[in-house]
């Protein structure tokens, strides 16, 4: 199996794409990533976004795709819609990049929040699609003494529902990224690249504290495709900061 692609959520770009979506991707190219994943397409037609893609060589292997988690028609109306796109765009992956839960969240919540998900994810199956789940570190909280993470992976099946761990957020949620990737290995075809200084600053990848070299040697094993690099704060530039990011790649041999 080859090496991972490293590629870029634009949503570290969002104050270049919502005035320039089209220009932004050109220049993430230019920067030399591989591919990208959207937050978003700003009103450009499929069409328009593939050509651009096809331009410049770049891939994209997926979306952050939010639902509706109050009315199940309603989400089912509007992700029958983002299939659709996604289909044209040519996109392997939806993912959900989040869900809601209380501070203290209850085992209702997590329940429905499942339902909900597993829904989710035959509706993209059913279109030749694989779903997915983008974790923060609440999902590192307990509901009866175990997990939510791992309570959501235990109960949806492994058919339906893939994991794109942000191992930025594994970290702050106190757990070990390289635990997590062995642990549901052939699960994981994505994964966030998020580093984190002191505190709750995230900051470019290498500069932080977050363990990506374990996992890195894990990869292959795993069935990681991509790497997706993801920041959503900064001292100066974004621009500057994901060139910043992508060299840590180079310089580990990536």
């Amino acid at each position: 199996m080859a090496n991972p692609k490293v590629g870029l959520q634009l949503y570290t770009l969002r104050d270049l794409t919502k005035d320039d979506f089209l220009g932004t991707i050109r220049q993430v190219a230019e920067i030399g990533y591989e591919a990208v994943e959207f937050a978003g397409f700003f009103g450009f037609s499929a069409k328009e976004v593939k050509a651009v893609l096809d331009e410049c060589g770049l891939e994209a292997p997926s979306a952050h795709i939010g639902i509706n988690f109050t009315d199940m028609a309603l989400m089912e109306e509007g992700l029958k819609q983002q299939i659709e796109y996604a289909q044209e765009l040519g996109l392997k992956h939806i993912i959900t990049p989040w869900s809601p839960f209380s501070e203290v969240p209850t085992e209702e919540e997590l329940d429905e929040r499942i339902r909900f998900l597993t829904r989710a994810a035959e509706l993209v199956k059913e279109a030749g699609l694989q779903y997915g789940y983008h974790n923060h570190a609440f999902e590192f909280k307990t509901v009866n003494g175990e997990t939510i993470i791992d309570q959501m992976l235990a109960r949806i099946p492994a058919e339906l529902f893939t994991m794109q761990f942000d191992l930025g957020w594994v970290h702050k949620g106190g757990k070990s990224p390289a635990e997590y990737i062995k642990k549901y290995a052939g699960r994981v075809p994505l994964v966030h690249i998020k580093d984190f200084g002191d505190g709750r600053d995230d900051t470019e990848v290498g500069n932080g504290v977050v363990d990506f070299k374990s996992v890195f040697s894990l990869a292959q094993e795993a069935g990681i495709q991509y790497y997706i690099v993801e920041q959503e704060q900064f001292t100066g530039s974004p621009l500057d900061s994901i060139r910043i990011s992508l060299q840590y790649f180079r310089n580990n041999g990536i």
